[in-house]
């Protein structure tokens, strides 16, 4: 499947999943250095056909396709840039997901050794205004090494080495989320120690085969 096929696959899912809701988020997919295929503004992801689907290039400009270019844009191209290793971003606002970033200032790293070892940390990154470069910028502190992002009162991001991982971390992302939410209901929310955590790290490589980046560790 080429690349414009698999992000109109992909826009399909995220509706489907309800984690955007009328014309809400965007995606894209990294072409090569300097080219990048980006849904379109104004465009419900469950109605979207490959005529939706743009080419830009690293400096904004319409390539191939017809239509306006997400306002979001600057935040897609600040993590391609930044990231050599990333082929596709996912922004979208997942409601348990988007309810954290609403509601919290740091989101509980230390609950789920699954998610410790396949999403890292979590950040929350300080509010700005969307569209704006501060939006981008408030990416900074994690830019290099996250695999998920939430947006303060605004939203979440995904990233991945295809738009297969970027949809999974955008679905893990919302799921523990609402596991947390549910948990909390309940009460009494039980906390891995850093005993626990580091027990994970110390068999992350050779039972599961991942390597883990050391600015994504949690650490209490």
């Amino acid at each position: 499947m080429n690349l414009k096929k698999q992000l109109v696959k992909t826009c399909h899912k995220v509706y489907k999943k309800g984690f955007v809701a009328a014309f809400d988020g965007n995606l894209s997919v990294r072409i090569d250095e300097n080219k990048f295929l980006i849904t379109r503004s104004g465009i419900n992801k469950g109605e979207v056909t490959e005529n939706d689907i743009l080419t830009i290039d690293s400096n904004c400009n319409i390539i191939e396709g017809s239509g306006k270019i997400t306002t979001e844009v600057k935040l897609h191209l600040k993590i391609y840039n930044s990231r050599k290793e990333v082929n596709s971003v996912i922004h979208c606002h997942p409601i348990y997901a988007t309810a954290i970033a609403t509601s919290r200032e740091n989101f509980p790293n230390n609950i789920f050794p699954e998610v410790i070892l396949t999403l890292g940390k979590v950040p929350i990154c300080n509010y700005a205004t969307p569209s704006t470069d501060e939006l981008a910028n408030s990416l900074n502190p994690f830019v290099d090494y996250a695999n998920v992002f939430l947006l303060s009162n605004h939203g979440a991001v995904s990233v991945g080495e295809t738009i297969e991982v970027a949809f999974f971390r955008m679905e893990k992302l919302e799921h523990i989320s609402k596991t947390i939410f549910v948990s909390e209901s309940i009460g009494n929310m039980k906390k891995l120690e850093n005993e626990q955590i580091e027990e994970l790290y110390a068999i992350a490589d050779k039972t599961y085969g991942i390597k883990i980046n050391e600015n994504n560790k949690v650490k209490l």
